[in-house]
């Protein structure tokens, strides 16, 4: 029952000013004032995610290439659509339609040797520190795995607020990300599947 987790928040009502926390932290990408939006009523139940209604309504069905670096006969590795801040970011997901809770055992089990096979193609780009691993899935249905690597001694980048940082910063050249991107991709598919 939610009612539980929201009976605490303060729905509605005009925001506290906050100490501590994230803002106060070196590696928060904002300075001075902030101020807080009021938080809104809870939507239950909420609106379906892309492909909550199976692969028919799943962009990433629809389109399995769209923004493919590499792929084999059951992953996919994608850019997110533009230019990045940061050395790279890119999305690994299953060719089918699955989410965490459904993937099968099979490829639950090619999971983590693959995400390791693209988190050395990231570091392997050099000037790259860390590789940050994410999962949120509340865009869609379709299981996808970020990969975003920190440029190395950008310590202000460290941390959960890597991705604000990439939104904030200026992007890289055009043909520095695509060559990147290759890069990657070229390293994947040494050990198997396809650049795209």
């Amino acid at each position: 029952m939610p009612d539980r987790f929201l009976a605490h928040l303060p729905v509605g009502e005009p925001p506290v000013p906050f100490e501590g926390g994230i803002p106060g932290w070196e590696i928060f990408p904002f300075d001075g004032d902030l101020h807080i939006k009021t938080l809104e009523p809870a939507v239950v139940p909420e609106p379906p995610r892309n492909g909550e209604q199976g692969a028919d309504d799943c962009s990433m069905c629809r389109d399995p290439l769209r923004h493919a670096i590499w792929s084999d006969d059951r992953w996919i590795l994608r850019h997110a659509g533009d230019a990045s801040a940061i050395p790279a970011v890119v999305l690994l997901s299953p060719r089918a339609h699955h989410d965490f809770d459904d993937l099968p055992a099979d490829l639950g089990a090619e999971l983590f040797p693959l995400m390791q096979r693209v988190e050395r193609a990231i570091l392997g780009l050099g000037g790259v520190a860390r590789v940050h691993i994410s999962k949120v899935g509340d865009g869609a249905r379709h299981l996808h795995w970020w990969f975003t690597g920190r440029p190395e001694g950008l310590l202000q980048l460290r941390g959960s607020c890597l991705m604000l940082w990439d939104d904030i910063l200026p992007k890289q050249p055009e043909s520095q990300w695509r060559a990147a991107l290759r890069e990657v991709a070229a390293t994947l598919a040494a050990d198997g599947g396809v650049v795209h």
